[in-house]
């Protein structure tokens, strides 16, 4: 670790001053509760090989082209660590830290992301016909997004090892979550997005103090880019997949869900989806803590989302493929649901078959529909990613996919407050500074 840092020509003091200080991420009376190491990290593994790497050095994908995961030594964490134990500890996605990837807790970047809200929708639910209906409100993190989760732990980790500078090729939110992240560590960031992004991450991205980098194409033009030109001159890929650690973030929705709901899992759980590292990630997470023997039964059905000018992954698999192909001419407004090939198309997928999950396409037209249905129904403003769900639930609760009385919950991915523009402008009457009976109707 000494040398990694000697090699970055940066201080770890330096950096540890700019995250602030350790005790910030556990209350002073916090007592550790098991003798396991901050974290149980033991190797890396590739997704499709499995190829081991040494967990403690940079890497971004392995020899044969593919994601890398991130392994733990989970029988340790099961003979030490309880679900109780967990109570005590700070509202924060570290709360899981034995589980998370970073070894120090010096080491960790923060913005006090993570234990967000789940609540149930039980008007929207009504309409739809579904039994529970309840959203994991991701809007609650740091720049709105759910993305802040996989910038914590990816940035954190990533500065760990020794990189010095990071790029990302991104539709948007990523892009702005890694910002602020960026920000507060003092690393310098090249953020790539299409020219059409949001107007709202183009502007905080550069207002952050990243380079900030308009693509005339779609993300994964963004990709080439970095591939081509940026990484040769040293600086490290963060994009979706492109190193290990995102995923890791993007997971303890996984945990927090079981957690909230009593180490219970839902019937179900649907997913706005683009290049659908959320549904890998949560897998993931399910997965570890039937491991650890946290939480029982069945796993819940796992159901992808995606536009109907951009659904690679919904064709895939209804053709019951192990891979996508590339969606050309991709078009939808929800720009983050606008991947025309995930990089980790196969692990998607994998985890929508082994949860008997199911893929879905709905219009932009719904889209806008569900935008304004949720918030006049729940009081709940959705970003067009995240309203991409209503529709497909209403479908699958007519095609029986989904049940009466299933508890449901939906990825609320991000606010529609960076999305004005998704709402219509009404027709509002202007009122005389003089109160009049006749100027409004009576109430």
């Amino acid at each position: 670790m000494v040398m990694l840092w000697a090699r970055a020509g940066r201080s770890r003091a330096t950096l540890t001053d700019l995250r602030g200080p350790p005790y910030s991420l556990h209350p002073p009376d916090f007592t550790p509760v098991t003798p396991l190491p901050y974290s149980s990290l033991s190797h890396l593994e590739c997704a499709r090989c499995q190829q081991p790497y040494d967990a403690d050095r940079l890497h971004n994908t392995c020899t044969c082209g593919s994601p890398l995961l991130a392994r733990y030594d989970l029988s340790a964490v099961a003979r030490t660590l309880t679900p109780a134990a967990l109570a005590p500890r700070s509202a924060t996605l570290w709360r899981y830290h034995e589980l998370l990837p970073v070894r120090q807790p010096a080491d960790i970047v923060s913005l006090g992301e993570g234990w967000t809200p789940l609540f149930p929708l039980p008007r929207l639910a009504q309409s739809l016909g579904i039994g529970q209906l309840l959203i994991k409100d991701e809007s609650a993190n740091p720049g709105d997004t759910f993305k802040a989760r996989g910038a914590t732990v990816g940035i954190s980790q990533a500065i760990a090892l020794g990189a010095e500078k990071l790029a990302i090729a991104t539709n948007g939110n990523a892009g702005e979550a890694w910002a602020l992240y960026a920000a507060r560590a003092g690393i310098p960031l090249t953020v790539l997005m299409p020219q059409d992004a949001n107007p709202v991450s183009q502007r905080l991205c550069a207002g952050a103090g990243a380079a900030t980098y308009l693509v005339d194409g779609l993300i994964a033009d963004a990709g080439n880019w970095i591939q081509q030109h940026f990484q040769p001159q040293g600086w490290f890929d963060v994009s979706t997949l492109k190193e290990p650690y995102r995923l890791e973030g993007k997971k303890t929705m996984g945990y927090e869900i079981a957690e909230q709901l009593g180490w219970q899992l839902p019937d179900a759980i649907v997913f706005p989806t683009g290049g659908g590292i959320a549904i890998a990630a949560m897998y993931k997470a399910f997965q570890e803590l039937q491991e650890l023997g946290w939480v029982q039964g069945p796993l819940p059905r796992l159901i992808a989302v995606q536009a109907d000018g951009c659904a690679p992954l919904v064709q895939a698999f209804h053709a019951q493929a192990t891979t996508s192909e590339y969606c050309h001419n991709a078009h939808t407004f929800a720009t983050g649901l606008r991947v025309p090939k995930s990089f980790g198309d196969f692990m998607v997928l994998e985890a929508l078959y082994a949860t008997k999950g199911y893929a879905i396409a709905v219009s932009d037209g719904e889209i806008a529909a569900a935008i304004q249905q949720t918030l006049a129904t729940e009081g709940v403003f959705l970003c067009p990613e995240a309203a991409s769900v209503i529709p497909a639930i209403q479908t699958l609760g007519q095609k029986g996919i989904l049940h009466p009385d299933d508890r449901v919950v939906i990825l609320g991915s991000g606010s529609g407050c960076k999305y004005p523009d998704s709402l219509s402008t009404p027709e509002l009457k202007v009122l005389s500074k003089t109160p009049s009976l006749e100027a409004v109707p009576h109430h």
